[in-house]
Formats: structure tokens, C-alpha cells, sequence
């Protein structure tokens, strides 16, 4: 397994300009990185796209630092009840879709949507949810682009809904973007265990909640669950919350590796 770093371990200072794209591959570089995670927020003019001038600059500044490109990411909403808004996210995601096989990231990371606060049947929101999906999975296998919807503690919840959207999807384009701390509902190491087999892509984070309380990980039981689900691709970590983001990656890097070794 490759070691990655999500950039939005760095939002805060990716956010309000005290860092760059560059300053985070040189980061991973420094600190062995394997690959980063490009979310597409911290890319200049983010939604809109970036120009190929600074997408293969990017590209190449990768490469001479050894580092490949795990994936790249979007912001969307396919449970909102508005069709046309459903309907940019869609070709945002296309848009994004073309960026990533630019950059050579294997997988775009997409959501499958927040609940809006009015009451909707969910089997409703599903259907749109799927239909959406499946379009952009369409796409993205025109363009050698893996879709991954990430289990965000949204509409999916659970490993129950996460592998509902996933089997009605059913394509070999899509697949989940497992993140270990937005499993919130009963034992995380079971729910990581029901849909690794489904994982494109992941987000190790710093915590996991048990039975809804938040609790230091078991790394190690983490890993393990990956090894034995033949998972062998890109490990992606991602820190969270208040402290100096920099010590808390290469914090959570140091232990993700002793598990792993």
C-alpha cells in the first residue's frame, strides 16, 4: 500500500492563501509521501476549472518530486431536491472529470449529497442520487476517470446505504471512497469491513466514533481490514480540526506506518 496525503489537511491555510498546491507537494515530498490527494477547492478560480498551463505544471512538479496523484475532488449535492442544481453539479463533475485524467489522477472524489431539511421519501432522494451518479460514471469511464462517492456521514450514514448506492450504480467505474471517521453509527471496524471490498480510494482520519463517540483509532485493525479486503492501492490520510496541521500529518503518518509495517 502507497501512502497519500489528502490536501485538505490543509484547508485552513490553502483557504486563505498562506499555502499553494506547490507548497503541499512540497511537503508530501519532504516528508516521503507516496501521493497526494488534489482536492479541487485549492486549485485557482476552483469551481471553474484551471487553465492546462497550471494543471500540467502541477503535473509535472509531481513527477519530478517522485510523487504521484491519488485523486482529486469536488464539492455536489445530488440529494437536493432542485433538479437544475443537480443538474450543474453534474457537469461540474465533468468538468472535473477532465481535469483528473489530465493531472493523471486515477479517481475524483464525489459526494452523494446532504439531505435538505424539508421532508423528502428517502427512496425518492436515492433514486436521484443513483440516476445522477451513474451519469457521471459514464463519463468519467469515457475519460479513464474512477468515480468514488465518499461514505461523508450525509446521506450515506452506514455501510447499508453506503453499498445501496453502489450496487444500484453497479459499474466497475464507481466505487467508495472509504472514510474510516464518518462511520458514526455502531462498531466502525465492522462497517469499514462491510464496504472495503467496495474502496477506490480512502481517508484515514485521526478518529473514529463508536457507537456515535469519537475515539482514538485502532491503526493497526484498520489496516488489517485493507490487507485482507486485497485492497493494494493509495492510502490516503486526512487530519482534521484545531492544531498546526503540518505536526498533526506527520503525526498520523508515523503511526499509519508503524501499522502498516
Amino acid at each position: 500500500m502507497k501512502i497519500a496525503l489528502n490536501a485538505f489537511s490543509f484547508n485552513d491555510p490553502l483557504s486563505n492563501g498562506a499555502m499553494t498546491l506547490d507548497d503541499v507537494l512540497d511537503f508530501c515530498a519532504e516528508n516521503c509521501f507516496d501521493a497526494v490527494d488534489l482536492t479541487g477547492y485549492y486549485f485557482p478560480g476552483y469551481p471553474d476549472v484551471p487553465n492546462n498551463e497550471y494543471i500540467y505544471h502541477i503535473k509535472r512538479k509531481a513527477f519530478r518530486l517522485g510523487l504521484d496523484i491519488s485523486g482529486t475532488g469536488i464539492r455536489n449535492n445530488f440529494a437536493d431536491p432542485d433538479p437544475q442544481k443537480r443538474r450543474a453539479d453534474i457537469q461540474l463533475i465533468r468538468a472535473w472529470v477532465e481535469v483528473a485524467a489530465k493531472l493523471g489522477a486515477p479517481v475524483i472524489r464525489v459526494f452523494a449529497g446532504q439531505p435538505s431539511q424539508e421532508q423528502y421519501d428517502r427512496d425518492e432522494m436515492l433514486g436521484w442520487i443513483v440516476k445522477d451518479i451513474s451519469e457521471c460514471v459514464a463519463y468519467g469511464k469515457q475519460h479513464g476517470v474512477v468515480i468514488g462517492v465518499q461514505n461523508h456521514n450525509d446521506f450515506i450514514r452506514t455501510a447499508d446505504q453506503a453499498l445501496q448506492i453502489l450496487r444500484r450504480v453497479d459499474s466497475e467505474w464507481c466505487g467508495l471512497v472509504l472514510d474510516t471517521g464518518s462511520y458514526r453509527v455502531g462498531d466502525p471496524y465492522e462497517e469499514i469491513r462491510a464496504t472495503a471490498s467496495y474502496a477506490v480510494n480512502w481517508q484515514v482520519k485521526e478518529m473514529v466514533y463508536v457507537d456515535g463517540s469519537e475515539t482514538v483509532p485502532d491503526y493497526s485493525r484498520i489496516v488489517e481490514i485493507i490487507q485482507d479486503s486485497g485492497y493494494r492501492g493509495y492510502l490516503p490520510l486526512e487530519t482534521l480540526g484545531e492544531g498546526d496541521p503540518g505536526v498533526k500529518v506527520k503525526r498520523l503518518l508515523e503511526k499509519l506506518r508503524r501499522s502498516i509495517d
